[in-house]
């Protein structure tokens, strides 16, 4: 049970995914998209070690899901990009491959930072920043154009804490300074990543990979 004051943040990753193009779809496909997108976001979180202890439930967002993960030192921040999401992309590589009738392509955002919950669920500026970032045009533009299923955008804070030190798994120099996007008039810098790399896992170690429910 959370037990901070409401007036009080709570620091969260924040990984935000969403389909692209779900506004061409009727709702009777829908029905099968938010269940195929639920089933590769729920397995890829449970094979990188993001479990239901390490994180907040699963909050819905239509045609997208957003995760809040505790700061835990079991889950690092660069489990988010050496293993989370070249096994999201892995899994959707396949899923488009064995069900190209439900073939679909995601957008993916990872930031960090403060956020707030009251009875209505949860608020703050760093999820603005997250969802401005994943709904750039450049962002969308990107996965019109790549060959891959799934684009990544991370924030400036993630590149310059984590991409920028060249963590193993993690190809610092595939990340271009490619998004701005402005909040409350301040300007803040996304880096965009899609290519093959994203579709390659690393040796770090995982729980044992569950089949989509």
């Amino acid at each position: 049970m959370r037990t901070v004051p409401l007036n009080q943040p709570c620091h969260r990753s924040i990984v935000a995914v969403d389909i692209a193009g779900s506004t061409t779809r009727t709702n009777t496909e829908k029905i099968m998209l938010r269940r195929d997108i639920y089933d590769l976001f729920e397995a890829a979180l449970d094979t990188t070690g993001i479990i239901d202890l390490y994180r907040d439930p699963l909050i819905d967002r239509g045609d997208g899901i957003l995760a809040l993960i505790h700061p835990v030192d079991h889950i690092p921040k660069t489990r988010l990009l050496d293993t989370l999401a070249p096994r999201l992309g892995a899994l959707l590589a396949e899923h488009n491959t064995d069900h190209p009738h439900r073939y679909f392509r995601l957008r993916a955002v990872i930031h960090a930072g403060e956020v707030h919950f009251d009875p209505n669920g949860v608020f703050g500026e760093a999820l603005d920043l997250a969802f401005r970032l994943l709904d750039a045009p450049q962002v969308r533009q990107q996965l019109r154009t790549a060959p891959d299923p799934l684009t990544l955008v991370v924030s400036d804070a993630i590149y310059q804490s984590i991409v920028r030190h060249g963590y193993h798994g993690i190809p610092d120099r595939a990340f271009e300074p490619a998004v701005g996007v402005c909040i409350a008039g301040r300007h803040h810098l996304g880096w965009l990543r899609s290519g093959a790399e994203l579709l390659v896992a690393t040796d770090t170690p995982t729980a044992s990979t569950p089949a989509p429910r």
